[in-house]
């Protein structure tokens, strides 16, 4: 079964465009949040790991001051920088702090993150920022690690305490600072980054498919139009017009008036098929009848057969002219776009005809009025307008009878160029001048087979003319003569090449 053509091969382009553009906005975002999360990580960390050891080191420098061994009343006097007493004796001989009238700096040891033990030379706690003892956890080497104490992570920093005056070793400093409220900050930074980073799926997903619907919705309909148009090439439906101001727009225009021309062929292929079967019919008929004729009883008799041969070379020598005719007519109707852009001067054009034609028909009395002041430069190939002439002069002389006169005129009005044809021949009624320009009409056909023609000649005028954008005209009164005036469109630059 063959597989039906109206249906996509694979995702629309509307899904490939929404799923493009997610991708991209996805990787942008994961890009972004990555950074984000990586900086802000990192530039938290180092400041609280900065702050942390400037802490650290101020406690040392302050402590250095000592000369011997660190006690609890040393190491609290050397952390104020007021001076004053903040040191108060228990019942059972020790000292205890009064930490809430420390200095600003001793306040910020009292943070709740950080934890501040000092150490004797014999390494036993003589002081604390903490209501609960610690041994050294690590040899004081001066450097900050990360360690886990009591399922708390946090910094741990041991680093000697030498006095500035002597430089002898009197103590230890430890610190620890812990980082659970930073990871609980990470952790939230990083649940926040992905649920941000979900809901820009999410919203660009949507909103990439409806954009790409609306942007994309002109292609549908023109694929839609053209599944119409493949199902039923006789359909007259054109793409509707949108108006989005962009090459969209410009491709329906161009999709319209391409349909427009392909149309206008299979008509004429359609006229000119329809035209030569109706028209040959009655020829092949007669010749067939002559031949028939002599097949029975005309190959004995001198007279029938030359009458018959005679009637039968007329009809081929009719045929011969009609599919010319027919011709000429088709390439009219498809004449290419680039004869419009052809120009030639017509006074030289008609000249030539004219006198061409005294020659041919010496009986008639050709006159040629010229009322044109200047050469001009006519917007029209040289071919054709030849061909018009002589289509309109073999026409005036056919149906002059009695006065065998012809006037041609050429001139100019409203800034075209004008030329008319006049005969003094058999005329027409008001009715027939209607229907002249018919596909192989004839005013009176019995006639006109004398005169020869097929009826075209005016036909194919017209069309030629009508490509050119120009006009024609006919008047006409019966036993007086016809006239046929024509108007073309003079070229804009009237010193442009001549074709």
């Amino acid at each position: 079964m063959e597989k039906k053509q109206n249906n996509l091969k694979g995702p629309s382009l509307t899904i490939k465009w929404a799923f493009a553009s997610t991708l991209f906005i996805f990787i942008v975002f994961t890009i972004f949040a990555v950074i984000t999360y990586k900086t802000s990580v990192d530039l938290i960390i180092n400041k609280e790991r900065t702050k942390f050891e400037e802490t650290v080191a101020e406690v040392g420098t302050r402590l250095s001051g000592v000369e011997e061994d660190l006690t609890e009343i040393k190491t609290v006097q050397s952390l104020q920088t007021d001076g004053k007493e903040t040191t108060k004796m228990n019942d059972d001989g020790t000292f205890q702090s009064d930490l809430a009238q420390l200095n600003s700096f001793f306040g910020e040891l009292a943070q709740p993150e950080l934890s501040i033990y000092v150490y004797n030379m014999e390494k036993e706690m003589v002081f604390s920022t903490k209501n609960q003892p610690m041994n050294l956890l690590k040899k004081p080497d001066g450097t900050t690690s990360v360690t886990t104490i009591d399922n708390h992570i946090g910094y741990l920093l041991v680093r000697e305490v030498h006095s500035k005056k002597n430089g002898q070793l009197i103590g230890y400093v430890q610190a620890f600072y812990y980082l659970n409220e930073f990871y609980s900050i990470r952790s939230q930074l990083l649940i926040t980054l992905l649920v941000l980073e979900v809901l820009s799926l999410v919203l660009s997903s949507v909103l990439g498919y409806f954009l790409a619907n609306y942007f994309l919705q002109p292609l549908g309909k023109l694929r839609n139009t053209m599944l119409v148009i493949k199902n039923d090439p006789q359909s007259n439906i054109e793409m509707e017009k949108i108006h989005t101001g962009d090459e969209l727009e410009d491709l329906s225009e161009i999709f319209n008036e391409m349909m427009e021309k392909m149309r206008s062929y299979i008509e004429q292929q359609e006229q000119f098929v329809s035209d030569v079967s109706h028209e040959l019919r009655t020829p092949v008929a007669i010749i067939e009848g002559h031949l028939s004729m002599l097949n029975r009883w005309g190959k004995n008799e001198p007279e029938i057969l030359e009458e018959g041969l005679s009637a039968s070379l007329q009809e081929v020598n009719r045929m011969k002219s009609l599919v010319q005719e027919m011709l000429d007519l088709s390439r009219a109707g498809a004449m290419d776009v680039s004869f419009q852009e052809k120009s030639t001067r017509g006074r030289e054009v008609i000249t030539q005809v004219v006198n061409n034609f005294k020659l041919l028909y010496p009986d008639f009395h050709l006159e040629l009025k010229d009322e044109l002041h200047e050469g001009k430069i006519v917007q029209i190939y040289r071919n054709h307008l030849e061909q018009l002439v002589i289509i309109l002069l073999e026409n005036a002389i056919k149906y002059s009878v009695d006065k065998k006169e012809v006037v041609i005129t050429i001139g100019e009005v409203d800034n075209r160029f004008v030329f008319s044809v006049q005969d003094f021949g058999e005329g027409m009624e008001s009715e027939e001048v209607k229907r002249i320009f018919d596909r192989f009409y004839r005013i009176d056909k019995a006639r006109a087979r004398t005169k020869g023609g097929n009826g075209l000649g005016l036909s194919i005028a017209k069309q030629l003319i009508e490509n050119y954008k120009g006009k024609i005209d006919v008047t006409s009164e019966l036993g007086r003569g016809t006239t046929f005036t024509i108007s073309l469109p003079l070229a804009i630059n009237q010193y442009e090449t001549i074709d």
